[in-house]
């Protein structure tokens, strides 16, 4: 959802740029204007900046868990079949060197 200060900021401007005969109806109009930007903000489904910032966080780290896995799979794809069982390390956000390559059991 929008800032309401931002949204309060957006209201003022409009009625600021508002020919002085319609501006002088006062809080009537800043309050039609202030609904009509609410209801718009609400249609587009706007995020705040935090919320963006967060999901775009979300959205790398899973990106980087992708391709994690698929590295993973591909050496387990390439490797030649043993009789060794492959013991792999769960991904995660952070992942390390050490972590990275499938692991074998003897």
């Amino acid at each position: 959802m929008i800032d309401p200060k931002k949204l309060e900021q957006i209201v003022r401007q409009v009625k600021k740029s508002l020919p002085n005969s319609i501006r002088d109806l006062g809080d009537d109009v800043e309050k039609k204007i202030r609904q009509i930007l609410q209801h718009q903000c609400n249609r587009m489904h706007l995020v705040s900046r935090e919320e963006f910032d967060l999901q775009t966080q979300v959205l790398l780290c899973t990106r980087e868990k992708l391709n994690e896995l698929e590295r993973r799979l591909k050496a387990l794809e390439t490797a030649p079949n043993s009789n060794q069982s492959v013991r792999l390390v769960a991904p995660s956000c952070s992942t390390t060197s050490a972590n990275k390559a499938p692991v074998k059991e003897d």
